[in-house]
């Protein structure tokens, strides 16, 4: 950590922090900066006085608030909450839980309605206080019992206050053991309550929530085949003699190839690219009665005699994500090196030689952290696979304009929803090519923009003849004066080349018009990643003025485009 905090962090993307403890950080807040580090984050940081948690986010003239966080971290560290719980009367202990959590929902409500930050609260490692024993599992007011009851309570607020996330130390704790998560004899006479060792650990678990709401994560899990999801050489042993399933070392891939299904049906994308004959490979995930995973479990299945950077790059060609984006599981370490070298954006895990062990080294690295989930994830895949399909169908037409009209689109424009929202705000996270000013709206802040007078937000859900691409574009327009200003653009990429874009600006035309807006304002902020549409106002017929692209509405001829329309758009 010490040795990433001496290198360049300019050009990284800058996401602000603000620490809040009641015990000593600095050490944790040099170990978050040099964690962004290897995400690509440049997290500046405010650090708040000592225990000053609660004063710091209800004072709205506070540091806290001047310094405007994205991120507040709020860490209460069990040890601290065991000495106020042993001040409490004993008639009042049984109650402690549910009066920290009230606590808790209380400030994330400030963060959210003040400064639109998204709270995250570590939860908290398992303390015995050696008082009940084992019978501490029996007695509400104990100890035990009482720090138990806050974390499951805190998951419960988490799922109800869309603006708080947890960074689970339990978990870690249990993984790594109290004794390797604190050092006693520095803790006692310092108050540093994380171990030197432990630090980075600490530190990865809140980098990871933050780079994935600021839309660094993980998207697709590529996969070998051979020794990887079975043991042994499908072309050499054939299917009879791979080993998969209950006995042996065959129950070690059977169990990652169900935690890959999980991740699958959770959203992320599964792809193969292995080194071999195509029909060779394939024939274990028809016939072997053992296999968890099947062929419609991957978006991509990529067997071929060429090298697998050549195939990880057709697979990032067809699901168009970024090779950060990626992570390649091979147990080969001649393969993975290969990867590394020629495909430095890759994650490609350090798999160990032992196959039982490959499970629980993959799920400990937390490589797919998330901070949304919604129904359409599951059918992430088959929204891949039938795009495949539209890429056959493609082959057969000698024209773009043929293709397309034989597609038979439809586009429903809708307001913002209870039921959409959710998956708005993911979107929002997740585009970051075809994302025009590429800003970052929480869950929290889309409903708020929802019920603002201020706003005219809509989103769009794309289907055709071969099936649902769902929600694919997100728009927020903003009053500005006599002109109506498109904060927010964005698109799925999966549904390039549609005619979408044309759609979309008839749809804005037609609201601007409806509102009584003369002009349409646009904005292009350059990112790494969103070099995609530095164009794309030019493209739709806008003109440059101070800055920005302006369209006069009353001028504007609606575009050609081969997607018939649902819904209007509207704010009713």
């Amino acid at each position: 950590m010490k040795r990433n905090l001496k290198e360049d962090f300019s050009q990284l993307k800058v996401v602000r922090l603000a620490v809040l403890a009641d015990s000593a950080t600095q050490l944790l807040v040099q170990a978050l900066r040099g964690s962004g580090y290897e995400s690509g984050l440049n997290i500046e940081i405010y650090e708040a006085d000592y225990d000053q948690i609660e004063r710091q986010i209800l004072d709205t003239s506070s540091e806290l608030h001047r310094f405007k966080p994205q991120f507040v971290l709020v860490f209460y560290a069990a040890e601290k909450l065991l000495t106020r719980f042993q001040k409490l009367p004993l008639d009042a202990r049984a109650g402690f839980a549910e009066g920290h959590i009230d606590t808790l929902g209380q400030l994330a409500d400030v963060l959210g309605q003040h400064l639109s930050a998204t709270m995250i609260c570590t939860n908290y490692p398992e303390i015995d206080d050696g008082v009940f024993g084992s019978f501490a599992n029996k007695v509400s007011s104990s100890w035990l019992y009482q720090i138990r009851k806050a974390n499951f309570q805190l998951m419960d607020l988490a799922q109800s206050v869309p603006n708080l996330l947890v960074s689970d130390l339990s978990l870690l704790c249990s993984q790594l053991g109290r004794d390797a998560m604190t050092d006693r004899r520095i803790a006692i006479t310092t108050d540093l309550l994380f171990s030197v060792d432990f630090l980075p650990v600490a530190a990865r678990s809140v980098v990871d929530i933050v780079a994935a709401a600021s839309g660094r994560f993980k998207k697709c899990l590529v996969l070998d085949l051979d020794n990887t999801l079975w043991g042994g050489v499908i072309g050499d042993d054939g299917v009879e003699a791979i080993e998969i399933g209950g006995l042996g070392v065959g129950a070690a891939y059977s169990q990652l190839q169900r935690w890959a299904k999980e991740l699958k049906d959770r959203g992320v994308l599964l792809a193969v690219s292995s080194k071999n004959d195509p029909r060779v490979a394939a024939e274990p995930f028809q016939v072997h009665p053992d296999m968890v995973l099947r062929l419609d479990d991957f978006a991509v299945f990529c067997a071929s005699w060429e090298n697998k950077v050549d195939n990880i790059r057709h697979i990032q060609s067809i699901l168009e994500i970024g090779f950060d984006s990626m992570v390649f599981v091979d147990d080969n370490p001649a393969e993975r090196e290969i990867v590394r070298r020629n495909l430095p954006d890759v994650c490609v895990p350090e798999l160990p030689d032992d196959p039982a062990l490959y499970l629980p080294y993959l799920q400990r690295l937390n490589l797919f952290e998330t901070t949304s989930s919604t129904a359409e994830d599951g059918a992430r895949t088959r929204q891949y696979q039938e795009e495949g399909r539209r890429r056959e169908l493609k082959a057969t037409f000698a024209t773009e304009e043929e293709f397309l009209r034989s597609l038979e689109m439809t586009a429903e424009v809708e307001p913002l929803t209870a039921f959409n929202i959710p998956r708005v705000a993911q979107l929002i996270q997740r585009s970051n090519q075809f994302n025009l000013r590429t800003i970052r709206y929480s869950e929290d802040e889309v409903r708020r923009i929802a019920r603002s007078p201020q706003h005219l937000p809509f989103a769009v859900s794309l289907a055709d003849r071969l099936g649902s691409y769902g929600l694919v574009s997100v728009v927020f327009l903003e009053r500005a004066g006599d002109a109506l200003f498109i904060d927010t653009w964005l698109m799925s990429c999966r549904v390039l080349r549609r005619g979408l874009e044309s759609f979309v600006l008839n749809a804005l035309v037609d609201r601007a018009r409806r509102e009584g807006y003369a002009t349409i304002v646009g904005e292009y902020l350059p990112t790494r990643k969103n070099e995609l549409v530095k164009d794309h106002y030019k493209s739709l017929g806008l003109y440059p003025r101070d800055g920005r692209w302006h369209l006069d509405v009353r001028g504007h001829e609606q575009r050609t485009t081969f997607i018939r329309s649902k819904v209007l758009p509207h704010g009713e």
